[in-house]
């Protein structure tokens, strides 16, 4: 089989309650460069999506219990609605089969025995898409909800209405803040940390066109990112703690020489972590920890 490429970052969530085919899908999706997660059936896989944020979703429309179907309107209605693109995997191809999962909410519809040059075709198509629709979405949000604007020598010049009510703290008088806002005139958006205090979290945006910092301002849940992992992804304290060091590109000697763990014990970890999480392998857990922890 040939390599495809996608990008490294991206997550796919693939549901489907026939083992062989998970494990032909996921590796495929795996060596385009994909981080893949598995689910066998529709509640499972609500619950993951509940916990991440995935890509793009693969769902098998013939699954016991819960169809695809069923699993994608769940997926697409209320406010919690997943904005990934849902993609059929069935060897069902009446027109009406077809038509009833675009009508559940699904974007596109592939036919077993899977392609898997299509497959990763289609996939990249449906992500650029997704993403350029919910960039413009948060682009919306940020404009209209809770978005502040700082020169370049930390002082607030202007924010939205939401964000202002919620902001009381004096930035001329906050050190932290301070720092905060001088590092992310250097470094690129991705590599700047949230700063929290005071009970709210700084994000970090970009620069605009002239020169203004644009953050977001959220109110801090309180947590550390281990409570955070161990919340979402039903971790155990110590299992969090290892996941998050991996998150931070530390080796398993690392990890063990942080925690004061043998190196058998943080391997015992990794594996009820993978298993918890419906990944195989310490990149894509990594990544999903990864994009939990800024989401």
């Amino acid at each position: 089989m040939g390599k495809h490429h996608i990008t490294e970052q991206n997550i796919a969530l693939v549901v489907d309650d026939d083992p062989n085919s998970l494990s032909m899908i996921s590796t495929a999706l795996e060596e385009s460069g994909m981080s893949a997660i598995v689910a066998r059936d529709g509640q499972t896989a609500i619950e993951l999506v509940g916990r991440i944020n995935p890509d793009v979703i693969l769902l098998d429309a013939i699954m016991p219990r819960m169809d695809g179907f069923e699993t994608c309107r769940i997926l697409k209605q209320g406010a919690q609605a997943t904005n990934a693109p849902i993609i059929f995997m069935t060897g069902l191809t009446e027109p009406d089969d077809v038509l009833r999962g675009l009508s559940a909410g699904g974007v596109d519809y592939i036919t077993k025995p899977v392609v898997v040059d299509e497959l990763v075709a289609r996939i990249g198509i449906h992500i650029v898409n997704s993403k350029l629709i919910q960039t413009a979405r948060d682009a919306h949000d940020l404009a209209g909800r809770y978005l502040l604007a700082f020169d370049t020598s930390g002082a607030l010049l202007w924010g939205s209405q939401m964000a202002m009510v919620a902001f009381d703290i004096a930035p001329s008088d906050n050190s932290a803040l301070q720092n905060w806002l001088k590092s992310c005139g250097q470094k690129p958006v991705s590599q700047i940390a949230p700063l929290r205090v005071d009970g709210f979290e700084f994000h970090y945006v970009g620069i605009s066109s002239t020169q203004e910092i644009l953050v977001k301002l959220k109110k801090s849940t309180g947590e550390s990112n281990e409570q955070t992992l161990a919340r979402l992804l039903e971790l155990t304290s110590r299992e969090a703690e290892v996941l998050y060091w991996l998150t931070l590109g530390k080796t398993n000697r690392d990890i063990s020489a942080i925690l004061g763990l043998s190196p058998r014990t943080v391997n015992k970890h990794l594996e009820q972590i993978f298993q918890k999480m419906g990944v195989d392998n310490r990149t894509s857990a990594a990544v999903v920890a990864d994009r939990i922890l800024h989401m």
